[in-house]
């Protein structure tokens, strides 16, 4: 009798242990796709913001994967953790096991995706870019530039020059307007870093002055060797008045007028952004300026150099003078 009560008695805790053993066991094999198949490829979960645990198991067998929700939900309660699954937008890896996908989600490890400002993009081209963005949640269609930068915080500012090309990484549909806010917070930054910087060689009266004529720099040039050398004409030709006369404020003007070619009745119209008829710095950047174009307007190179023509490989020649510049030209655009 003793015999039999310690084995009813052992019976329930011995199938209690293996039940422990195999579900420890389970938690920790991979997980499959439908069919049984091994996930070849990330499968894209979404936790809507409010889900239970008993949601998110469901969420996890549409996403593709071949498991029961009842026994998922089962080993999410039985964690302890299934309440601190945070929201948002996950890919199952291969490989990825009931254990570790429990842990991304509580962790709130969301698939990133990597998106990309280029230096030199106007703020047109940043906002079509974002727009046409599957990775992103769209929620800039409709909205014209005021609209656009009272969405991210920055209520009547210009759009223009505002965002610091760089990639950034965002959750998968993240809104896009969540990437102007990044690049507008690293604008800002960087432009304050670059004007603490500054070199008593530069004429440049504010931030924003800078900003200016970086845009004008990263259009100028794509050859980084040169862009302090353009930093200080430009400094040169305010410091003494001179207007600034560079064809990227005069394409900036023209907006979607123009078509690729600068004509001599572009130079002579006047515009806001004609620096050929106008002196000064023009009422608003004209680009995105990287770091580079930053610090060469608030560090221009010491030079006497008023005028520079591109030679044709990227590079440009500088000259002190109009007769020098007059005989580079005929050198490198003439062909003479």
């Amino acid at each position: 009798m003793k015999r039999l009560f310690v084995v009813l008695i052992l019976l329930p805790a011995m199938a209690l242990i293996a039940l422990v053993a195999s579900g420890w066991w389970w938690v920790q094999q991979p997980l499959v796709a439908q069919g049984g198949a091994r996930i070849e490829a990330p499968l894209a979960l979404e936790v809507a913001p409010g889900s239970s645990s008993r949601a998110v198991a469901r969420a996890v067998a549409r996403a593709g994967v071949d498991v029961s929700p009842t026994v998922l939900y089962a080993w999410f309660r039985a964690s302890g953790r299934g309440a601190d699954i945070k929201a948002g937008f996950y890919e199952i890896e291969p490989g990825a096991t009931p254990l570790s996908l429990l842990d991304q989600m509580v962790r709130g490890e969301q698939a990133l995706r990597s998106i990309t400002l280029l230096e030199g993009w106007n703020s047109r081209e940043t906002f079509a870019a974002l727009r046409a963005s599957k990775e992103l949640k769209q929620d800039l269609e409709g909205l014209n530039d005021e609209a656009i930068m009272a969405l991210i915080g920055l209520p009547g500012r210009h759009p223009e020059g505002q965002f610091f090309p760089d990639t950034y990484r965002v959750a998968r549909n993240a809104p896009a307007s969540s990437v102007l806010k990044q690049a507008a917070q690293a604008m800002q930054a960087r432009l304050a870093e670059a004007w603490a910087q500054k070199s008593p060689a530069s004429v440049l009266k504010s931030p924003e002055e800078a900003l200016i004529l970086a845009s004008i720099i990263e259009k100028e040039t794509g050859a980084e060797e040169d862009r302090a050398m353009i930093g200080g004409v430009f400094n040169n030709r305010l410091r003494i008045g001179m207007r600034l006369q560079t064809d990227p404020t005069v394409i900036y003007g023209l907006g979607e007028r123009f078509d690729g070619n600068l004509r001599r009745r572009d130079l002579q119209t006047d515009t806001p952004y004609n620096s050929y008829t106008r002196a000064g710095l023009p009422p608003t950047p004209i680009s995105m300026p990287g770091w580079n174009s930053l610090l060469a307007a608030v560090q221009p190179a010491d030079t006497q150099a008023l005028y520079f023509v591109a030679r044709g490989d990227g590079s440009s020649h500088f000259s002190g003078s109009l007769q020098e510049h007059n005989s580079a030209v005929r050198r490198y655009i003439l062909n003479r």
